[in-house]
């Protein structure tokens, strides 16, 4: 039997949580710092999942046995690194590995030695070097902060004007803290996001099915971007060979540059895509599940997680399997009034009572009162998910009972996964 610690508090942390209590080798799940939500399948831990020292004393003190981290930001400070140092199996890669995701200066680099698809770009540390390479680009142009930035570090840039402005919020104002001190500059690539996953000992890797999110906070992919607004799995546009080619092209070349550089990478390896008619690009990596895309992997997992963890802390997954639902899967983040920007919090949350049983529910940004009482606690507040036997009906299925809940001032996007479906009605051309 296994003792286990879950760490973050997100919607995505609630799905790896909800998956590992299906295991029958778990007899302990903890989640740290947990969310609303996570009482009702785990025990949540007060220490926030950036306290790297309060949570290997709480993994020694409750003899857990194997750490899955869900965030980016505690892997970036070594997290992984410390659980390992104390002998407590950890799924996440060491602070040297998880710079794929916290330095995308460093992952530009790698995927140029590596020769993997991607945009053409520059990456600076000086704000007057940075804006004379954006004056002479050709529009529209994407400006990324090199560092963390919850994914709110993108700027999609159509005028030179616009871009010079975010150099500056990012460079000189500090917008996004020490995320800012250096900057990317890339090309524009046009065609739809799509997200592989693939869980990785190292040396081999186990690709999941693939995803699709919704970065932009409203319909028709309108607004500033944000964490995540909803995904669907799997994207109508990705076929077999497509998924073959990400692995042979991408992870696959990812997983040897990092091992031939020294920095092994253990865990989950993401990968965003971008598709086009003549193929893809890699836009960014990351160095964790996505949020919400794992919300919608998850569910069509029909194989035990714990296994599959086991596999990638031990250096297995050579061996390991996975059994996928071949059911397209849903999910649509419910926000806190003024998401992506200042939003309240302690709105009382009702309606969860009468969501349906066959539809998930996974918490972000909630917490419990006294009383029990869910309220909000964040900007990405919940994520309602469901499968179905088609994508409309599962798509049906969410929007019926997000339907069913209600705080004030509560927005979601009403149009995802509505492509999908679309596309799949079109007439074929011959």
């Amino acid at each position: 039997m296994t003792r286990l610690l879950v760490v973050g508090s997100g919607a995505r942390e609630h799905a790896l949580a909800w998956k590992l209590r299906q295991s029958p080798r778990v007899s302990a799940l903890f989640v740290a710092p947990g969310n609303g939500g996570t009482p009702d399948i785990a025990e949540n831990v007060a220490v926030p999942a950036n306290d790297v020292s309060g949570l290997l004393r709480a993994a020694q003190d409750r003899h857990v046995d194997l750490v899955v981290v869900g965030p980016e930001e505690p892997l970036a400070l070594g997290l992984a690194d410390a659980f390992r140092a104390a002998n407590i199996a950890c799924v996440g890669p060491t602070r040297a590995a998880a710079r794929i995701e916290a330095s995308k200066g460093f992952a530009k680099g790698l995927m140029e030695r590596a020769r993997i698809p991607t945009a053409r770009s520059r990456t600076f540390d000086d704000f007057a070097e940075a804006k004379g390479y954006v004056e002479a680009q050709p529009l529209p142009v994407v400006v990324k902060a090199d560092g963390l930035a919850a994914g709110k570090g993108v700027a999609v840039c159509p005028s030179r004007e616009e871009a010079v402005a975010f150099l500056h919020e990012v460079m000189v104002h500090r917008a996004f803290g020490g995320a800012g001190e250096r900057v990317v500059v890339e090309e524009c690539l046009t065609g739809t996001e799509a997200s592989a996953f693939a869980f990785t000992d190292g040396r081999h890797l186990l690709l999941t099915v693939p995803a699709c999110d919704y970065k932009r906070v409203f319909d028709g992919d309108r607004g500033p971007n944000t964490g995540g607004m909803g995904a669907y799995s799997p994207p109508e546009f990705l076929t077999r060979r497509d998924e073959e080619e990400v692995r042979t092209r991408v992870l696959e070349p990812a997983v040897r540059q990092m091992a031939a550089e020294g920095t092994p990478f253990q865990g989950f390896l993401y990968a965003g895509l971008m598709v086009g008619p003549t193929g893809f690009k890699v836009l960014e990596f990351n160095c964790r599940l996505g949020d919400p895309e794992t919300q919608v992997v998850l569910p069509r997992l029909r194989s035990d997680l714990l296994d599959l963890l086991e596999a990638i802390a031990e250096g297995n997954v050579a061996r390991a399997k996975a059994d996928w639902d071949p059911q397209p899967c849903v999910g649509v983040v419910v926000a806190a009034p003024g998401y992506p920007g200042d939003y309240p919090k302690g709105l009382p949350i009702a309606g969860l009572e009468d969501i349906a049983r066959d539809v998930l529910v996974f918490h972000a940004g909630t917490r419990r009162d006294e009383r029990g009482q869910v309220l909000t606690n964040g900007g990405r507040v919940l994520t309602v998910v469901a499968l179905g036997d088609t994508m409309e009906q599962a798509r049906r299925k969410v929007y019926d009972n997000v339907a069913c809940i209600a705080f004030p001032g509560m927005h979601y996007r009403r149009d995802i996964a509505l492509r999908a479906i679309q596309a799949t009605a079109r007439p074929r051309s011959l």
